[in-house]
C-alpha cells in the first residue's frame, strides 16, 4: 500500500530530487570530493546561519 505525500512532503521530495540533480552535475564536471566538499560547506553555512533565513539552529 502507498501512501500518497501530503503538500510539505511532495515540496520537500521536489528539493531532494533538485539536490540530487545538482550533486550529479557537480560530480560529473569536477569529480566526487569537490561535490562532497561543497555540499558539506553548504550544510556548514545554513547551520551557522550564514544562508537562508537567519533562524536560531536550537529549536
Amino acid at each position: 500500500m502507498t501512501q500518497a505525500l501530503n503538500t510539505e512532503e511532495q515540496s520537500k521530495d521536489r528539493y531532494f530530487q533538485e539536490l540530487a540533480k545538482t550533486a550529479e552535475a557537480m560530480i560529473e564536471d569536477h569529480g566526487k570530493d569537490f561535490a562532497t566538499g561543497a555540499l558539506i560547506l553548504a550544510a556548514q553555512w545554513i547551520a551557522q546561519g550564514r544562508l537562508g533565513k537567519h533562524e536560531d539552529a536550537m529549536h
